[in-house]
């Protein structure tokens, strides 16, 4: 991940982090990223292991990326436990985030430097938060949005050598309620404040026009996970309707085609089309 977008800010587009669910979905993403030969990143949060284990879709994403054509990064996203994202480790992951958004500062960044120790003795990157991104990545809570402080942003880039970070400037995890309004003035004091690749999170729900301002100023790496969701049960009930299900591999690539056009379609608004 570290490389991936260390090229992103260099060259001012945004890396795809693309959460998925099953070996459908991996395959939909990276269909899309070989079509248009661009860099990407495939990723779970700790809160969805529940419906796919860590020790079974992780070594199916490692393998997957290993033997894509196209440079894709394996993250562990949302990683609350030192135990699990150890185990993301120890499967192959390339990178871990750290989310320790729901402490108070000081333990946030002590916390974030012992997972920082553990990331480095596999040779992977790290992704740190601060302020806090609103609701919660499986929307099973409502948690309240907390923007980034720029100065803290400074100190915590300081004191601990995260690889990316992650910041809260209006955004929120899940499908929004109303059209966001992104801090964009945060935003451009935290890129002018640190050198370190900045993340966004909730990107369900944006607009193409935030998305590009976003890039703009200076997010490398944009997490989609409700859009893909949403568009895999979509094209699956639109399947369905049509009547086009006849067996279980109809369904197989219905799935697969919901995840690739989600893919496509941010893939072209991030302008890492042709990049990898």
């Amino acid at each position: 991940m570290k490389d991936l977008l260390l090229d992103a800010q260099k060259n001012k587009y945004a890396v795809g982090s693309f959460s998925i669910a099953n070996m459908e979905m991996v395959r939909g993403v990276l269909q899309a990223v070989e079509e248009t030969k661009s860099p990407a990143i495939l990723q779970i949060a700790e809160v969805r292991l529940n419906h796919s284990p860590l020790e079974i879709i992780g070594p199916l994403m490692v393998a997957a990326a290993k033997n894509s054509a196209m440079p894709v990064a394996v993250h562990f996203d949302h990683g609350k436990t030192k135990e699990k994202i150890c185990q993301a480790l120890e499967i192959g992951f390339t990178s871990v985030m750290f989310d320790g958004s729901g402490y108070p500062f000081p333990e946030n960044k002590k916390l974030s430097a012992e997972i920082l120790a553990e990331a480095r003795k596999h040779g992977a990157a790290l992704e740190c938060e601060i302020g806090c991104v609103g609701g919660s990545e499986d929307g099973s809570e409502d948690i309240a949005m907390n923007c980034s402080d720029p100065a803290q942003a400074v100190e915590f880039c300081d004191e601990v050598a995260m690889d990316a970070l992650a910041v809260a400037i209006g955004n929120a995890h899940g499908n929004y309620k109303e059209e966001p309004k992104l801090r964009f003035d945060i935003l451009e004091k935290i890129r002018d404040s640190v050198a370190v690749p900045l993340v966004l999170h909730g990107g369900t729900g944006i607009s193409e026009n935030d998305f590009r301002k976003c890039v703009e100023l200076g997010i490398c790496k944009i997490n989609i996970a409700t859009a893909t969701f949403d568009s895999v049960e979509r094209e699956v009930r639109e399947a369905y309707t049509a009547g086009a299900i006849n067996g279980y591999y109809d369904l197989q690539t219905a799935e697969t085609r919901g995840a690739y056009k989600n893919a496509m379609k941010h893939i072209k608004i991030f302008g890492c089309a042709g990049k990898a």
